[in-house]
């Protein structure tokens, strides 16, 4: 058997971006819960068979589908603008567990007060870790900025919950069961873009085709906030609303009036069926590498791309997570 060729483009995802079949299949890998089980070395040395192979190294006996597996269990544990490892609730393989938990509990414990509160600060908490650990860009972000953001975001989505409680509090039981969900997409409004203000107020990286950086760029932060928050929210509606329904008719049944303490742990799994497809399938909305005209860029920003490359007509960005 030869030597891996060094031109295999790892930089990319291994399938076509273009494609939201090719952007799917990447975030059926990327959001795969099996990551989070692999050990620091393993995690190291993915990072280092990568890394050597970047450099031109190739390791001894690797074959092409052993580098694109350690691509992607990098991908999954280490920021891609940064290179820092990101916690572990932070990474996109957590999505599915941490969410299906949380949200849950979320659907399950909506009737009281105190509870409402308490998993509406929870789903903020791990929210809040990771808009900040899948941000975009590498400019730092202060504690203060993470505060405001934090508490900007719970208090929004304490409010929108409670508020809508108390609206529906003489609807019909199943119009009850979507106020998380309510909830959960005024939180996104106001989380997302709090959590990512550095990037709105100095911008984040913009390159060519060739990943060559030209710049930063506010509006194609702007842009990429405003695809991370449609994909979130798309992200919830199967698992914040398909589940209500289905348990709105199950509790009405003799099997579950008998065995009340199997609500939360079947609708646990319920949201964690749902969230195992929405999870990527909204990820692969918009290309993690997304383009924007140079002509709609900041004017002194298009300006120096021109000077730079007059023939130069798109440029691309990491739009976060």
């Amino acid at each position: 058997m030869g030597e891996l060729p060094l031109d295999i483009n790892i930089q990319e995802p291994r399938w076509d971006q273009s494609t939201f079949l090719g952007r799917a299949r990447h975030f059926f890998t990327v959001t795969d819960p099996r990551n989070l089980l692999l050990s620091g070395a393993q995690l190291e040395a993915s990072r280092t068979i990568v890394q050597n192979y970047r450099a031109g190294v190739v390791t001894p006996g690797l074959t092409e589908d052993q580098l694109w597996r350690a691509k992607y269990v990098y991908d999954s544990a280490f920021h891609p603008d940064t290179g820092e490892k990101v916690v572990l609730i932070g990474r996109m393989s957590a999505q599915v567990p941490m969410n299906m938990t949380i949200t849950g509990c979320m659907l399950t414990f909506y009737r009281r007060t105190p509870t409402v509160v308490f998993w509406q600060w929870v789903n903020q908490s791990f929210n809040a870790i990771v808009n900040y650990s899948n941000r975009s860009g590498d400019a730092p972000i202060t504690v203060r900025q993470l505060g405001t953001a934090y508490v900007s975001a719970t208090t929004g989505a304490v409010a929108t919950a409670l508020g809508l409680k108390s609206l529906t509090k003489h609807l019909p039981a199943l119009v009850g069961r979507f106020v998380p969900f309510a909830a959960v997409a005024a939180a996104n409004c106001i989380n997302i873009p709090l959590m990512r203000q550095r990037e709105l107020q100095v911008g984040i990286p913009v390159t060519d085709e060739a990943g060559q950086r030209l710049g930063h760029s506010v509006t194609a932060a702007k842009q990429g906030i405003f695809q991370v928050v449609v994909s979130r929210i798309c992200m919830a509606i199967p698992a914040m609303a398909i589940p209500p329904l289905i348990m709105d008719r199950l509790e009405k049944r003799d099997f579950l009036k008998r065995r009340p303490w199997l609500g939360a742990p079947l609708q646990v799994g319920l949201v964690g069926f749902c969230l195992v497809f929405a999870t990527p399938l909204c990820c692969a909305l918009f290309p993690q590498r997304s383009s924007l005209p140079v002509s709609r860029l900041e004017p002194v920003l298009s300006a120096q791309i021109r000077e730079h490359d007059a023939s130069l007509q798109v440029v691309y960005y990491n739009k976060g997570l």
